[in-house]
C-alpha cells in the first residue's frame, strides 16, 4: 500500500508492468505476446529503478533489527511443508497415505507460518518497546 502519490505511482507502474509481462508469457508464440513481454519487463525495470529512488526518503524504520535467520528458518518450514505436501501425493497410491501425507505437509506448514515466523518478527515488535 502506497503511503504518497511517488509511491502510488511506483507500484502502479509495477502492477501495470508484472501484469504486461504475465500476459507476454502466456502469449508468447504470438509476437504481440512477445512485444508484452518485453514492454512489461522494460516497465518492471523502470518501477524498480523507481523504488530504490524513494528508498532514501522514507526515513528511519519504526521497527528494529528481526532476525533475519529465524525469519529464513521459519520461511524454509513453510515451504517444506508445502513441498511435502505437493511432492507427497507421489509417493504413495493409497488415498488415506496421500492423506496423511498432506495433512503432515500442511500441520508443517502451519508450524512455520504460526509459530516460528511471529516469533521471529515479534522479537523487536514496537509494543515492546
Amino acid at each position: 500500500m502506497a503511503a504518497n502519490k511517488s509511491q502510488g505511482r511506483s507500484l502502479g507502474l509495477f502492477l501495470g508492468g508484472l501484469t504486461a509481462t504475465c500476459a507476454g508469457i502466456a502469449a508468447f508464440s504470438s509476437g504481440v505476446g512477445k512485444a508484452a513481454l518485453v514492454i512489461g519487463l522494460v516497465v518492471l525495470a523502470a518501477s524498480f529503478f523507481t523504488f530504490f529512488k524513494l528508498k532514501p526518503l522514507e526515513g528511519k524504520p519504526a521497527l528494529g533489527a528481526q532476525p533475519a535467520v529465524m525469519k529464513l528458518v521459519g520461511a524454509v518450514v513453510t515451504a517444506g511443508g508445502w513441498l511435502l505436501t505437493l511432492f507427497g501425493l507421489h509417493l504413495t497410491a493409497s488415498v488415506g497415505g496421500r492423506m496423511v501425507i498432506a495433512l503432515v505437509g500442511l500441520a508443517i506448514s502451519l508450524v512455520g507460518m504460526i509459530g516460528i515466523l511471529p516469533a521471529a518478527c515479534n522479537k523487536n515488535a514496537i509494543w515492546k518497546a
